[in-house]
Order: C-alpha cells, then structure tokens, then sequence
C-alpha cells in the first residue's frame, strides 16, 4: 500500500507528490530494472563495454622488442633492439656530470616548481641552439633563430610537423627508406603527406647517394626533406662531407626546406662539433631550415624528455613570428614543458668545468662503441663467417643494421635468446666485451643455417 501525502489533504501538490511517487515504485519492479540494466551502455557487464569494439593494437617494433626480452627467462638473453646507452657490465648509466648538476639543482634552495613559459626554459633553449649551430653562428647573431624547449625529440618533431602541417606551403614531406620507425607516424599525425627517398643500398649495405640524389631531384619545388644530422637511424650509414654539400646544392637550388633530425650530436663520433656539420652547412649559406634536439642519448636523459626545436629564418621578424605560432602549436598540445631536465642541461652547458666533464664523458661512450665494432667484426672474421662485414665497421653511431633478414633473426632470438628489430637492427651500445662472443657465435650460425 503507497503511503498518502499530506494526510487527508487535497491540495494540489498533494495529488502531484502522490502520482511521482507511484510512478516510481510501478517503474522499480523487477522486469523494470532488467530492462534498465540491460539497457545501459555503463552497465558493469564486460560485453555492454561502450569499448568493446576496440581491438588490441599491436605492440611498438621497437618497444615490443624489449617487452619479449622482459618475459624470456633465459640467463643468456641480449638485448639490442633498443636504442639506450649500456656499460660494460651491461648496466644502464647515469652520467657523473648529471649527477652533479642534479645536486647543484637539489642544493640551490630558491629554486621553484612555477610552471614555465610556453617555449620552455629561455637558457636552455639558447644554450640548445649555440650546441647545435654553433656558438658564432651568424643566425644566432642576427636573433634569425626561434628555439622553443620540447618532449625529447619526438615531441620536437611532431611540434615542427604541425607547424608546418598550418603555415608551410608544401605538405610533403620526404623520408629516407628506411627510417626511424617513428617519423612516418609523427608526419602523417601532423597532417603532412609522407613520401620516401632512397638512402640505403643492401648490396652494399652503404648509401644509395645516386638513388638518393635522383629523388630529391625529382621531389616538387619547396617539398620538405627530413635529414638525419649524424648516426643514421637504423642503418648507421652517414653521406660524406663531400655528399652533403651536394645534398645542399641540390636541395637549395629545388628550393626544399630541410628538417634536421640530431638525435646523436656528438655521440657518433664522439666531437659535438664534428656531428653537427651537416646542420651548420645548411645555416651558413642563409636559408632557411629546423632542427629538432634530444638530449637522450649524449647526456644519457632518456627518461627526462628533454629536446629542442628551432627553426632558422631569414630575418628576426620572421623568426619573432614563427615563435608566436609555434606557442599556438604548443598550448593545447601539452601546455609548456617540463622544467627539471632542461634545468640539468642548462646547468651543464653552461658551466666551462661541468661542460668540459661532459664532453670526456661522452667521447668515452662512443668510443666504447666504436671499440665494440671493432670487436664484432674481428670475432667475425675468427669465425670465417661468410659474407662481407666491413660494414660493421664503416657505419657509425648506436645502431648498425647487419643485413640480417627476419628469418635469420627469428633463429637468432629462438636459438640463441637475442633480441633485435626484425629489419635486423642492433644496437652496438647493448653490446660488451663478454657477449661479443655470444652475437658473433649467434650471427655465424643464422647465416650459415638459415637463407
């Protein structure tokens, strides 16, 4: 029996209350509430899931590489699908010179967590582009330089990608074949068309330079062209000096913009300057071109997404309003950077002394990674493998991509526990002296046993 409101009164509010509330208790029988249930796209049921029909995406060929390694419980598994710095004993490693610009950020007790601006930490980013163009560059003197402080250098890619995807003429852009696995993504993400350009020649495992000059040659008037600053992204393989200024020639006089990916600066062969020729070239003829910076490999800063991305232009006031739209690309991405890692990098490229440190520091981790070239390709040789592997060292940089196809590969990581991108990629910073053996025993087997 449904109780009565206001007892005995007949006023109207009365009778409404009195409805509403039979209207409720009629619509909570249980037929009601199965059909309430059932019919509710938040339901708790995993099959009513308004998510359901999400399939699981496949896992990153890089990432992935690690994620199999991670479940393998083997004691002689090798990891050398990603690309991170390693020590001897196979450890990954925080850079005494980080460690003490860290400390000096812990002890200096005025220092604040404010957010910072749009473009990031203004001394970063003008230590970034004095790294990178040089401290006497003439673009820097002339203020022809915007530089805005990103995520690592994905994030300064895909920050330039949509810059250009709003306000650049062209929408192409060209890629070399192969390429970082990643670019592809970023460009075709921001809005650009994605075309490749030969780079790599398996027959020789060095640069296809006529293939590549063929295609930029042909590539419409002011399309963008991505160029790696040093240490090729899979291949290791680098144009000449000589190559580049053709490169340059021929890119100037088609009139396309060069995008420079540095990733390695000063990690490949070890001098910052060396590795940043090709960039320097670029701007010391007055056009105009970007830069995108990572701090992840040659300051060992893989998890503090520290990057840069500047771009040179032909005046100031250019360059003033390029940086008021690259705020716009910025804000509603990810608002502003991140302060503590451009803070260390900051503090190291600042100081002579810190700066100085650095530098021992990271010639020592390239060396150690041209030593473990020669290493592998001496083991090689002892093993009388069939082939030619001079390749191993000619290439430079982390990675090297031995012409292992993905059959070969597949034995590697079944047979032998080691873990690698299937395009037959290692990374020669995964390497030390105590599983050389193991790899070069490994690489004899697959391609003496496996087409």
């Amino acid at each position: 029996m449904l109780p009565e409101f206001g007892h005995g009164s007949s006023s109207a509010t009365d009778r409404r209350l009195n409805a509403l509330f039979r209207h409720l208790s009629s619509s909570s029988s249980p037929m009601n509430c199965r059909d309430s249930i059932s019919a509710s796209p938040t339901s708790g049921f995993q099959n009513d899931s308004v998510f359901s029909h999400v399939v699981r995406g496949p896992e990153d060929p890089i990432l992935g590489v690690t994620v199999a390694y991670n479940k393998d419980p083997s004691p002689n598994k090798l990891n050398l699908g990603v690309g991170a710095y390693r020590t001897e004993e196979g450890k990954p490693l925080v850079l005494n010179v980080v460690r003490k610009a860290e400390q000096q950020l812990v002890n200096d007790r005025s220092r604040i967590k404010e957010y910072l601006p749009i473009v990031g930490l203004a001394e970063f980013n003008k230590l970034s582009a004095k790294l990178i163009f040089g401290a006497d560059s003439p673009a820097i003197r002339e203020n022809r330089i915007t530089t805005v402080q990103c995520l690592s250098g994905t994030g300064s890619l895909r920050v330039g990608a949509e810059f250009l995807a709003k306000h650049y003429h062209q929408r192409t852009i060209y890629i070399p074949l192969p390429t970082w696995g990643n670019h592809t993504k970023i460009f075709n993400l921001a809005g650009l068309s994605v075309k490749s350009y030969r780079y790599y020649d398996p027959a020789t495992r060095g640069l296809n330079f006529q293939g590549l000059l063929e295609d930029l040659g042909s590539a419409p008037s002011g399309a963008i062209v991505l160029l790696h600053a040093c240490a090729h992204n899979p291949t290791g393989v680098d144009p000449t000096l000589d190559q580049w200024e053709q490169i340059r020639q021929l890119m100037r006089s088609k009139r396309l913009l060069p995008f420079f990916d540095s990733a390695y600066q000063g990690f490949a062969s070890g001098s910052l300057d060396a590795d940043a020729q090709s960039v320097r070239m670029f701007v010391a003829d007055g056009g105009e071109c970007l830069a995108a910076q990572s701090y992840a490999k040659n300051m060992g800063l893989y998890g503090e997404r520290v990057g840069a991305l500047s771009i040179v232009c032909k005046t100031a006031d250019v360059a003033s309003r390029v940086e008021s739209q690259l705020k716009l690309v910025i804000r509603p991405m990810y608002s502003n950077p991140p302060i503590h890692g451009a803070s260390i990098v900051a503090a190291i490229l600042r100081d002579r002394n810190l700066y100085n440190e650095w530098t021992i520091e990271l010639k020592a981790m390239a060396d150690r990674i041209i030593s473990m070239r020669h290493q592998l390709s001496d083991a090689l040789r002892a093993r009388n493998t069939p082939g030619d592997w001079s390749h191993i060292i000619k290439q430079i940089g982390m990675f090297t991509f031995t012409g292992l196809n993905s059959k070969q590969v597949a034995f590697m990581t079944k047979e032998y526990h080691i873990y690698m991108t299937s395009d037959g990629r290692i990374s020669m910073a995964g390497l030390s002296s105590k599983t050389v053996p193991h790899l070069a025993d490994a690489i004899h087997a697959a391609v003496t046993r496996v087409v």
